[in-house]
C-alpha cells in the first residue's frame, strides 16, 4: 500500500495540480517543524502581512512596461596595493613585482582604468567603478564614503602587507584579488596570495568567506563574470516578494522552505490574502477602463503572428485584467516579484481565467512572477533572473533517461533571452482545461542552465543542457525535452528537491560562486 504523504499525486497532497503538494508537520527524517523552530532560530522571522486595499487607491499608481528586469548597480571599488622600494647595497631591498615605484604605480593606475573602462562596456548587468585608490599603507585605505559605498573590493594585489587585506576585509564587503602574471608587471601576491593570505601560513583554508575561487589571474573575462554573479546576488539579498496566498514549499516543506528563505536569501516575503486579491479583481472588472485596455492590449498580443489562439478569446481579456492588478500591488508595495500559491482553487473564480498566461506575461514586463510559492526553488528562480537578466522558467522534472529529459509547466515566459519574444500556442491549462496557458516553442538547439536546489538549502545541482525538442503531450503545456552529458543514473541519484529554475544560456560559474556567498554548495553535473 502506498503511503499518501509519500505519493505527491495522491489526492491527499493535491490542490488540483499533480504539480503542488500538501504541506507536514514532519520534515525530512521526521524532524518537527517546532523543533527545527528552535535548532535554527528561525521563529523570529516572521512574515509580513500586506494591508488591506481598494481598486480606487491602486488605479493611481504609476506602471509602465520595461521588459527588462530592473537590476540596482554593483558598486565595485578598485584598490591598487603596492610598496614604493628604495635600493640598499649587500641586502635583501626589493620582494617579487614589477611595480616598485611611484611611477610605475601611477602607470599602473592607467592601465587598471583603461581595463575597468573596457570592462563597464562589455558587462551585461549593472555595474558602477569607483575611482582607483592606491594603498601602500593601511593609513591609506581612509573610511571615506567611498570606502562605505561600495559593494566589492576589487583588489590589485601589486605588493604591500597582508594587513591592508585584513583591513578590507573587517568591513564585510567582498573581495576579489586580482594578480598579474602576462597582462602587465607581475604582481608579488602572484607568488603568494595563496600560503600567506588564502591559507594564512597553513595548509587549509584560513579566512572565512574568501577561497581561491575569489583570485583572478590576468584574465578580464575572469572578473567580469564574478562581478555579474555578486551584481546578481546583491539584486537577491532583502529582496521583497509578495506571496499571495503566504509563502510555501512543495512537498511538505510549506513550513520549513519560506523559514530558509528569510535566513539564507534574506527575503522580505510580504503575504497577501485570496480574500482582498478576489475583492480587488471583482473591483477591476467593474472598472470600464481597466476592461477597455485589457481588451486593447491583448489585442496587441494577439495580433503578433507568432501567436496562435487556442482558448478562448476571453480568458486572455481577464489574464491581462489580472496582470494590471498584480503589477499595481507589487508597485504599490515596492516590490519586483510575485508568487502565487494554490491558485487552481482560489484565482479561476475570480479572475474567470487561469493564471498561468498571467505569470507569463509578468516574467516577459521584466518582473519575476512564480507559480505555486514553492519557497524550496523560488529563491534560485530569484537569483538567476538577477545574475542573468532574463527571465526564468519554473519547471517540473521527470525521470532522465538516455541522455534526455521533459521539463514543463503552464507558466513559462516568451521573452526567455531577455529580448525576443518565442513563438507560443494560447492553450488552456492542462490540468484544469480552463483559461488561458502558453505553450512556448522555445529554441531549439538553445543551452541552458537548470538549477536544482535541495529542500534543506545546503546544496544545489547545476546542470547544463540543451533543447532538443518541443513536444506536445498531456501534460502542462510548454514543454522542452533537454539533452545533458552526464550519465542518466547519475542525474536521477544527484537531483535534490522536485521544481527546477531553467534559464537561457551557460551560469553555472556565476551560480556556484553567488550560492557560495550564502552557504549553499552547487555541484556541476557534467
Amino acid at each position: 500500500m502506498i503511503n499518501p504523504a509519500n505519493n505527491p499525486s495522491h489526492p491527499d497532497n493535491s490542490k488540483g495540480c499533480s504539480c503542488c503538494s500538501k504541506k507536514h508537520e514532519l520534515l525530512s527524517g521526521g524532524v518537527s517543524r517546532r523543533k527545527f523552530l528552535q535548532v535554527t532560530g528561525a521563529s523570529t522571522l516572521g512574515a509580513l502581512t500586506l494591508p488591506g486595499l481598494s481598486w480606487s487607491a491602486l488605479a493611481s499608481v504609476q506602471t509602465g512596461e520595461q521588459f527588462e528586469i530592473r537590476r540596482t548597480p554593483l558598486v565595485v571599488k578598485p584598490v591598487l596595493t603596492y610598496e614604493v622600494t628604495t635600493r640598499r647595497e649587500q641586502t635583501t631591498w626589493r620582494q617579487w613585482g614589477g611595480i616598485q615605484t611611484q611611477k610605475d604605480a601611477d602607470q599602473e593606475v592607467l592601465r587598471i582604468e583603461s581595463e575597468l573602462k573596457n570592462l563597464q562596456s562589455e558587462a551585461d548587468f549593472p555595474v558602477e567603478f569607483l575611482p582607483v585608490s592606491l594603498v601602500r599603507t593601511i593609513s591609506d585605505l581612509g573610511s571615506g564614503p567611498e570606502i562605505q559605498s561600495a559593494d566589492l573590493f576589487l583588489v590589485y594585489a601589486a605588493g604591500g602587507s597582508s594587513d591592508i587585506f585584513d583591513s578590507l576585509y573587517k568591513t564585510g564587503k567582498d573581495i576579489i584579488f586580482f594578480c598579474r602574471h602576462k597582462s602587465g608587471p607581475v604582481y608579488l601576491w602572484y607568488e603568494i596570495i595563496s600560503p600567506r593570505y588564502l591559507r594564512q601560513h597553513s595548509d587549509n583554508p584560513g579566512v572565512p568567506g574568501i577561497d581561491f575561487n575569489d583570485v583572478v589571474i590576468d584574465s578580464q573575462d575572469e572578473i567580469i563574470w564574478r562581478l555579474r554573479a555578486l551584481c546578481g546576488l546583491k539584486n537577491t539579498l532583502n529582496s521583497r516578494i509578495v506571496a499571495l496566498g503566504g509563502a510555501g514549499g512543495w512537498g511538505g516543506h510549506s513550513s520549513v522552505a519560506p523559514i530558509m528563505a528569510r535566513k539564507k536569501y534574506k527575503l522580505d516575503i510580504m503575504d497577501f490574502s485570496y480574500k482582498d486579491l478576489g475583492e480587488l479583481i471583482t473591483q477591476a472588472r467593474a472598472d470600464k477602463s481597466v476592461i477597455s485596455r485589457a481588451k486593447r492590449r491583448a489585442d496587441d498580443y494577439l495580433a503578433d503572428p507568432s501567436i496562435t489562439l487556442e482558448t478562448r478569446r476571453e480568458f486572455v481579456d481577464n489574464c491581462f485584467v489580472l496582470e494590471d492588478v498584480i503589477i499595481r500591488i507589487m508597485e504599490k508595495f515596492n516590490s519586483r516579484a510575485f508568487t502565487i500559491r494554490n491558485c487552481m482553487d482560489t484565482i479561476m473564480p475570480a479572475s474567470e481565467t487561469a493564471a498561468c498566461l498571467t505569470l507569463g506575461l509578468l516574467n516577459d514586463a521584466g518582473y519575476l512572477a512564480f507559480c505555486e510559492s514553492d519557497f524550496v526553488v523560488v529563491p534560485a528562480g530569484i537569483l538567476m533572473a538577477n545574475i542573468t537578466g532574463k527571465p526564468v522558467f519554473f519547471c517540473n522534472p521527470t525521470y532522465p533517461h538516455n541522455g534526455i529529459k521533459t521539463l514543463s509547466h503552464c507558466t513559462a515566459p516568451r521573452r526567455m533571452d531577455g529580448k525576443k519574444l518565442e513563438p507560443a500556442r494560447l492553450l488552456t491549462h492542462f490540468e484544469s482545461d480552463y483559461g488561458a496557458a502558453p505553450k512556448v516553442e522555445m529554441s531549439i538547439g538553445q543551452t541552458v542552465t537548470n538549477i536544482i536546489p535541495d529542500f534543506s538549502s545546503v546544496r544545489n545541482i547545476g546542470l547544463l543542457g540543451k533543447i532538443i525538442e518541443n513536444p506536445f503531450m498531456d501534460i502542462c503545456r510548454t514543454q522542452i525535452n533537454i539533452s545533458f552529458e552526464c550519465n542518466s543514473l547519475l542525474l536521477a541519484e544527484k537531483m535534490p528537491g522536485f521544481h527546477w529554475i531553467t534559464v537561457y544560456g551557460d551560469y553555472i560559474k556565476e551560480s556556484r560562486y553567488a550560492l557560495k556567498k550564502i552557504g549553499i554548495d552547487l555541484e556541476n553535473l557534467v
